[in-house]
């Protein structure tokens, strides 16, 4: 790289400055590269249009909020050497470069059991190797094993620069408004007390509108009932796809997409052969999304039917509530589509989905948010904040949906 400075154009942030080497080559190297064909939030974009952004995007807007993060604490007297710098900026960056195909939608779906965080970890040390050891500190950093305990949690915890992009940026891209979060206002006010990262007491309001907005980003966005029917069928699109591929048919689709049809990997075999991790780097959204396309003709009726219905928007209808079903309701609606599609019994789980999500916009179990006084003492921002708030944000919510061929809807 020459002397000069790298500058991309953000929609969010406006012009980000790229100035150390390393970091740009990372964000040159094929891996990194592999996130602009990586959606941030899977099929949300069937329900907001606009909401079409990468993990690329993402990484990039995190380590900037990093970089002003670093700004903040040296100002307010906190030590971070020129290498701790270096070392979160990298972490940061490179936080989600383990991602598979549509991000969180399919985790756990095409290499079930393995997380993308221990992706992302086996790739930093991949590049490690690449870079000889020039990302050891962003390592230890990530892995939490540095002495410095505050530069972790400004990549994991109950406010870090990851969910400060994402709510920010996917408020941005999907229209969201209510999930938009003064980042800046929050930056200001980060501070270091006993090694823990702590907000400023007079941030406090700002770490309720972070909160809040959160609480509305899952249920507006993130777990958008059509949003959870569309990425479900997703699931199950590929559940059908492996199924199929593991009796010996050849489906149609790329060499990585029908690689990993054909595999059941554990994350031992990753261990213990690297060949299959640049396998998984040959993946993106574009190797699913052209296999859906292939399948919409396949002779399989299930597979068929689910990938027509992704390609052509005609999803699941979808019913949501605060209590499970009733059983009745279900066996009914099963029966239903048993009958319609002249399915075998327990065929019809493929067009009938029954599952239930959960949210903690604020959990103290993981994790506190304190609040630094002037006279030096800490307190969480439960015991801090409006009471009503923090207790109704700090409570899990959860909803029990189905899913079921819209046709059907007369039967509930």
């Amino acid at each position: 790289m020459s002397s000069k400075n790298k500058i991309i154009n953000d929609p969010i942030y406006g012009f980000i400055t790229i100035q150390d080497p390393l970091i740009y080559q990372l964000i040159d190297h094929p891996y990194f590269q592999r996130l602009r064909r990586i959606s941030q939030l899977g099929l949300t974009y069937l329900v907001y249009p606009g909401a079409y952004h990468t993990r690329f995007h993402h990484a990039i807007g995190a380590m900037h909020l990093m970089g002003r993060a670093i700004y903040t604490l040296r100002q307010k007297g906190h030590e971070i050497t020129e290498e701790e710098e270096r070392g979160v900026k990298v972490a940061i960056l490179l936080h989600d470069i383990g991602h598979g195909p549509f991000s969180h939608a399919l985790e756990h779906t095409l290499i079930p059991g393995v997380s993308h965080e221990a992706l992302s970890l086996k790739i930093m040390e991949r590049l490690n190797e690449t870079f000889g050891g020039q990302l050891t500190t962003a390592i230890d950093i990530f892995t939490n094993n540095h002495p410095k305990a505050f530069l972790h949690q400004l990549i994991s915890s109950q406010l870090d620069m990851d969910r400060l992009d994402y709510l920010r940026r996917d408020s941005f891209y999907s229209g969201v408004t209510e999930g938009s979060v003064n980042s800046e206002r929050l930056l200001t006010m980060l501070n270091v007390k006993d090694d823990q990262l702590v907000v400023d007491s007079k941030g406090i309001y700002s770490v309720e509108k972070f909160l809040v907005a959160r609480r509305l980003m899952y249920w507006q966005v993130y777990m958008h009932k059509t949003v959870l029917s569309a990425e479900f069928m997703l699931v199950n699109i590929l559940k059908r796809a492996k199924y199929i591929a593991e009796k010996g048919d050849q489906l149609p689709g790329t060499a990585a997409l029908r690689h990993f049809l054909h595999a059941d990997y554990t994350w031992n075999d990753f261990e213990e052969n690297p060949a299959i991790l640049d396998k998984f780097l040959e993946l993106d959204d574009f190797d699913v999304m052209s296999g859906i396309k292939d399948w919409t003709t396949h002779g399989d009726i299930i597979l068929s039917q689910l990938s027509r219905r992704i390609t052509e928007r005609n999803l699941l209808k979808i019913r949501i509530q605060a209590d499970p079903f009733p059983p009745e309701t279900v066996e009914r609606l099963q029966a239903a589509i048993r009958e319609q599609y002249h399915f075998t019994e327990g065929e019809e789980a493929y067009l009938f989905i029954e599952a239930k999500v959960k949210n903690h916009a604020y959990n103290n179990q993981k994790g506190h948010i304190n609040l630094l006084y002037k006279d030096g003492h800490t307190s969480d921002i439960g015991q801090a904040a409006d009471q009503m708030t923090i207790k109704a944000l700090s409570e899990p919510v959860e909803r029990h949906f189905i899913c079921f061929p819209r046709e059907l809807k007369h039967l509930i």
